[in-house]
């Protein structure tokens, strides 16, 4: 059975007109190669047959006597008529621009681009359709999927995924994901957190081990102190959500002491965020202290903490009639200058902790600066601004006295046809401006253009 397999495969690659000539070991990944390879000349072959068909053309489609002719006719019209036709087009880029826009801030895409990706890329043949063999079992179905759109594309789910509570349970991520997903409250999550916390200090040594063996397994290590970071460090959070907040500081600190060079982890703003509910504010600054550094990435909870440190000192004697009579005292310049400092780094914290604005959940991944940033920050971080007496009205006198109009951080960037729209209109109203200025140098102008375009078209 196994030979006649061989034999049905080898008469296959000899009927195929892409297989090697027989009794030649094909090389690796000829079929791709090739398969590149006339993809990247495509291109080139529709620009020379464009010309190679355009030549052979000319004769039967006059080319060069309706171009005379158009030439006379564009000789003939006036100077307001191109005044009026560079207006007219100026006119319409104007409002394509205008629409542009207005579709760009209410979608985040840019119309144009949408629509030349969904309907004008398919017939300029912008889906790939892969060569197989003929007579292969593959050729029908590609020739199948081959009809529908690459845009369709989506993440499907697996309908062979395993059971997560039955056949899951052997690896660490295995219980994370039952402990983020499955678990409905904390005291599950934690015991699920728990053993996973077991088998990933058992992956861990094993790693630990065989780190030297191979890069193989010192990228292994790396994966495994990950996912052991991680857990520990979910279970600290579980710790400070069930009210045991000193439990929960003694594991983040041993976990930045037994991983000091995690520091891309953050950890240290849950530690400040649980030092705060314990209102151990000697502890928060010297947390600051360490990681309140010009070298390392900022985040609104170091900015707004080292505010709200600041701010305490002066906060409950802080009144806006009296400062302005006496002037600033140094501590109250210092909090209002860290108050700077923050809302420079993140300007939209400060209506969420004002209450301005309502508050949601906050996300499972955050922007830096972002407005999604300042939810998080100001969900946790709120209590501690209101435990505090005076330090919000101090946040919201130096904050509209200062701030009116919140930054948006980051801009987004504006996509190619809002540029090209753009242009084209200034272009336009450009060219129609000169051309009512200046009608006979204009003129010349366009003659000049008309006789080049001629003369490529003889040439060819």
């Amino acid at each position: 059975m196994a030979d006649g397999d061989g034999l049905g495969e080898a008469a296959a690659a000899a009927a195929s007109p892409l297989a090697p000539a027989p009794g030649l070991s094909p090389p690796p990944g000829w079929r791709e190669r090739l398969r590149a390879g006339l993809a990247g000349t495509g291109a080139s072959l529709w620009f020379v047959a464009g010309l190679g068909l355009l030549y052979a053309l000319r004769v039967p489609l006059r080319l060069c006597e309706n171009l005379a002719a158009v030439t006379v006719f564009l000789n003939s019209l006036t100077p307001k008529f191109y005044v009026a036709l560079t207006g007219t087009s100026s006119l319409i880029s104007g409002l394509i621009f205008i629409f542009e826009w207005w579709y760009f801030h209410k979608h985040g895409t840019s119309f144009i681009e949408q629509v030349s990706i969904s309907h004008l890329r398919p017939l300029m043949g912008g889906t790939e359709t892969s060569i197989s063999e003929p007579g292969s079992p593959s050729s029908n179905r590609e020739s199948e999927t081959s009809r529908h759109n690459l845009s369709e594309c989506k993440v499907w789910r697996n309908p062979l995924n395993l059971f997560r509570g039955a056949e899951y349970r052997s690896c660490a991520t295995a219980y994370v994901l039952l402990a983020e997903e499955e678990a409905t409250t904390i005291v599950d999550a934690e015991r699920l957190f728990k053993q996973a916390l077991k088998a990933g200090e058992t992956i861990y040594r094993r790693s630990q081990q065989c780190q030297h063996q191979s890069p193989q397994h010192e990228a292994q290590l790396r994966r495994d102190t990950n996912v052991l970071v991680y857990i520990k460090r979910r279970l600290a959070m579980c710790a400070r959500k069930l009210g045991r907040i000193r439990e929960a500081v003694k594991i983040m600190r041993d976990l930045m002491k037994e991983f000091p060079p995690l520091t891309m982890l953050n950890i240290h703003e849950n530690l400040l965020e649980s030092l705060l509910e314990l209102q151990a504010y000697a502890d928060v600054q010297a947390v600051l202290a360490k990681y309140d550094d010009i070298s390392l990435p900022k985040s609104a909870a170091i900015c707004y903490t080292a505010a709200l440190l600041k701010t305490r000192t002066v906060s409950d004697k802080f009144s806006p009639e009296t400062a302005s009579r006496r002037g600033l005292s140094t501590a109250e310049i210092n909090a209002v200058e860290a108050i700077h400092r923050a809302v420079e780094f993140n300007p939209h914290v400060p209506k969420y902790l004002l209450e301005m604005k309502s508050l949601i959940l906050p996300p499972e991944h955050i922007l830096k600066r972002g407005d999604s940033e300042a939810i998080a920050y100001a969900f946790f971080h709120l209590q501690h601004w209101k435990r505090i007496e005076g330090a919000l009205n101090l946040l919201q006198c130096t904050w509209e006295g200062t701030f009116h109009h919140v930054s948006v951080y980051p801009k987004k960037e504006l996509p190619f046809f809002i540029h090209f729209t753009a242009g084209l209109c200034s272009s336009t109203a450009m060219i129609a401006l000169l051309t009512h200025q200046f009608p006979e140098i204009m003129g010349v102008f366009a003659k000049a253009v008309s006789m080049i375009s001629r003369t490529c078209v003889e040439y060819l």
